[in-house]
């Protein structure tokens, strides 16, 4: 064998800089600022990632194509993600790797519960942990040998993201919906603040979610912060 096809069958393998080439990864998760961390962690680790930003949009992508790993927000827009994770672990075809994530570290065992094969906690910014959780997953016929996580490096996501985040949140809290909506609302935040290190914000989304009925003094100033935050970024 030549030594040029040798080289090119290396660059086709998993290696201690990219651990996971060759998995495609499912992100199930509605923050676009998390999804581009999660971008960015697939990126540096060789894996290719697709996303899914609803319960519907990953039904569709399960329906077409069976990834390597499935990382399921617990909260969506319009339902579950523990219910997500247990269609999943049902599937005749199963999926090698399901991983839940939440900002909320109140949410794992149901995660786990679920079926899920382990927990990533946000902010998503370690890139060892995040190669770590999926590694030790992976079944073991399916697991690069002699290989694991190495790199301490951090990912940062563009903070652009966060914005439209942000707007996506203020229109929705603007139109002062029902409460299931502002709860979602309040779950969102907490994830992004804390994913974005804002405490102030997530103090204030956590807040109105804990509320039995979302008070009118906690959305006022939770609408303030993010409309504080929104102004502050168009002024870069």
């Amino acid at each position: 064998m030549s030594d040029d096809l040798n080289e090119l069958m290396l660059q086709h393998l998993p290696s201690p800089q990219r651990p996971l080439l060759g998995l495609t990864v499912l992100v199930v998760e509605d923050s676009r600022f998390a999804s581009e961390a999660m971008r960015l962690l697939c990126l540096r680790s060789g894996a290719r990632i697709r996303r899914a930003d609803c319960l519907a949009s990953a039904h569709r992508h399960l329906q077409t194509y069976r990834p390597g790993v499935v990382i399921v927000d617990m909260g969506l827009p319009d339902g579950s993600g523990a219910d997500l994770i247990r269609e999943i672990r049902a599937m005749t075809a199963p999926v090698p790797v399901i991983l839940g994530t939440s900002g909320d570290t109140d949410v794992e065992d149901e995660a786990i519960t679920a079926g899920a094969d382990g927990f990533l906690q946000k902010p998503l910014e370690s890139l060892s942990a995040f190669q770590h959780a999926i590694l030790v997953a992976l079944p073991e016929d399916r697991r690069p040998v002699g290989l694991h996580a190495i790199s301490d490096d951090m990912i940062h996501p563009d903070p652009i993201a966060l914005q439209d985040d942000l707007h996506h949140m203020a229109e929705m809290l603007s139109d002062r919906t029902d409460a299931r909506s502002l709860h979602y609302a309040a779950q969102f935040l907490t994830g992004v603040a804390r994913s974005a290190h804002d405490t102030a914000l997530e103090t204030a989304a956590t807040a109105l979610g804990r509320t039995g009925a979302p008070s009118a003094a906690d959305l006022t100033h939770l609408n303030a912060l993010v409309q504080e935050r929104l102004a502050a970024g168009a002024a870069f």
